[in-house]
């Protein structure tokens, strides 16, 4: 009898000889070898005390109209915060955890050969009864999106979840392939969503890996916008180091420290107006001095509470009643990195952010190394929606992986196993990608005016019996730019704004207004912006 090997650890590197030894950053991530700054600087005085006051100041309305006119954004854009997902090293989503049927959606089941190389036995794939319970129960739809009951992603994501927040989601699935084990696919929509426009009053987009996409996929090099690169962003060092409000927030108590700022701002601009600098350009040198003693004011008094941008600090994020507790913070680095851009993104400092986690190439011939790694994914999707919720915030979560994995049907009947198909190959015609949608003012609606309708816009393309992605179903399906496009595409509808896409994005692919149409999942949820 073969001795069954135990389940790698979750952060446990992945290497294969039928793959080349990892050379690149985006290897080591996948492999799970690794895981996976800009700076704001405000006036400092003294080098003294440093013991912030939990006291909000409030900037003084002359300070707040020039605030405005020298375009100091204080909630962003206004759009719907953004986080993606990017899986490196080609996880399962398609059948284990979303599913994703044919031509009529997610409940137009596949074969029992097609689940079985999704990882499905024939005695867990959603078409069957469960001999356990007597009914069709392996399709769990409190998402509004159909997961499988036993999808780890599933799992994670209620475990870090209210009730009350999971009738507040929705979602839609998108079949489409791409290649395995490799960063080289445009993936990452951050600057398309950036270009849709979402925007941060830090900065526009952050990312957990110092790259020109954030993530670990590229950009699509059509959307790269190198004026928007993103900040480098996985630990909360990274968020509390983004703003320097000075020394004088430490000497004083922050209401002090503002009311000072606003005294040296208007005697320099009282100074500046008997002042003739003799140049041409005398107005706007003037305006840029006075708009940098403004915008010291304006941080004292947004960021001189260390908890305002501290995910450590935050009793939503950490502690008795956070999402987080205490030693899960302090004991998990993905938890820390997903806390970090979560708090950014949802706030509105920045418009959107990528958390790449690493070592989903799990194919190693059990199932339970990628039962224990889908489920910290999970968690992590889990406290991104919830903080939202908490928040009162929308929020539009991507998740994808460069590739997917196959079973060959040998089942996993270890503990972490579950009874499920072991991951033995990989296999890029399986691969999907999925978002979900948050609204605090109730579950996103799919467009369609019939339930046959509505279920081919919870799923935007379709498989074939035998699991393979149908490359012709839609333009998505076979090309990861044209994915990235129906991402960004459907991030627009959410504003009422899919009219705009083909000014947005000249040249696009997606084809007429038909078809972006059939690409759509979800009616608005805002109109423009968030509050309008």
């Amino acid at each position: 009898m073969a001795k069954r090997k135990m389940p790698l650890h979750p952060d446990a590197p992945l290497l294969f000889g039928d793959h080349s030894r990892p050379v690149t950053r985006r290897d080591f991530i996948s492999a799970g070898l690794m895981k996976g700054a800009g700076v704001v600087a405000g006036a400092s005085v003294f080098s003294l005390f440093s013991n912030p006051q939990q006291a909000m100041a409030a900037l003084s309305p002359d300070l707040a109209t020039l605030r405005e006119s020298c375009g100091i954004a204080v909630q962003g854009a206004g759009k719907i915060p953004f986080i993606c997902f990017d899986l490196a090293g080609g996880a399962n989503i398609a059948g284990s955890n979303v599913l994703v049927g044919g031509r009529g959606g997610q409940n137009d089941f596949l074969s029992s050969a097609g689940y079985s190389k999704l990882g499905l036995p024939g005695d867990m794939t959603p078409a069957v009864t469960n001999p356990d319970t007597g009914t069709n129960d392996f399709i769990n739809t409190e998402l509004g999106l159909a997961f499988h009951s036993d999808s780890q992603f599933l799992r994670g994501i209620m475990e870090k979840t209210s009730a009350g927040t999971r009738e507040a989601i929705n979602g839609a699935v998108i079949p489409a392939r791409s290649e395995n084990d490799t960063g080289n696919n445009p993936h990452n929509p951050m600057y398309g969503i950036a270009q849709a426009g979402a925007d941060g009053s830090l900065m526009s987009l952050i990312g957990s890996r110092s790259s020109d996409s954030g993530g670990n996929s590229m950009a699509p090099a059509a959307m790269i916008d190198s004026s928007k690169r993103p900040t480098k962003v996985d630990r909360p060092s990274d968020v509390t180091g983004l703003v320097d409000v000075g020394d004088l927030v430490g000497l004083l108590d922050q209401a002090d420290a503002v009311a000072v700022m606003e005294s040296i701002q208007r005697i320099s601009d009282k100074k500046l107006g008997q002042i003739n600098t003799q140049v041409s350009t005398d107005e706007v040198i003037k305006d840029l001095v006075n708009c940098g003693y403004v915008k010291s004011a304006d941080l004292a008094d947004r960021f001189g509470d260390p908890s305002t941008l501290d995910p450590a600090l935050d009793p939503d994020i950490v502690g008795p009643g956070g999402i987080f507790t205490i030693d899960e913070f302090d004991s998990e680095a993905e938890f820390r990195k997903t806390a970090s851009v979560m708090k950014l993104a949802v706030n509105g400092f920045s418009g959107a952010g990528t958390i790449t986690m690493g070592g989903f190439d799990y194919h190693t011939g059990d199932r339970a190394t990628g039962e224990i790694r889908d489920l910290r994914a999970g968690r992590c999707m889990g406290a991104c929606l919830e903080y939202a919720a908490r928040r009162g915030m929308p929020l539009m979560m991507y998740v994808f992986s460069d590739g997917s994995v196959a079973s060959n049907g040998r089942v996993d009947d270890s503990a972490e196993g579950r009874g499920k198909g072991e991951w033995t190959g990989d296999n890029q015609s399986t691969a999907s990608s999925f978002f979900l949608v948050y609204n605090p003012n109730g579950r996103a609606l799919l467009m369609g005016g019939s339930p046959e309708v509505q279920a081919m816009h919870q799923q935007l393309g379709y498989m074939r019996p035998d699991a393979s992605v149908e490359t012709s179903g839609t333009p998505a399906a076979n090309n990861v730019n044209l994915l990235v496009e129906t991402v960004v595409l459907n991030y627009m509808a959410l504003h009422g704004e899919q009219g705009l896409f083909s000014s947005r994005f000249p040249g696009n692919g997606l084809g007429n207004a038909s078809l972006m149409d059939s690409l759509t999942a979800f009616n608005p949820i805002v109109n423009g912006t968030i509050g309008s």
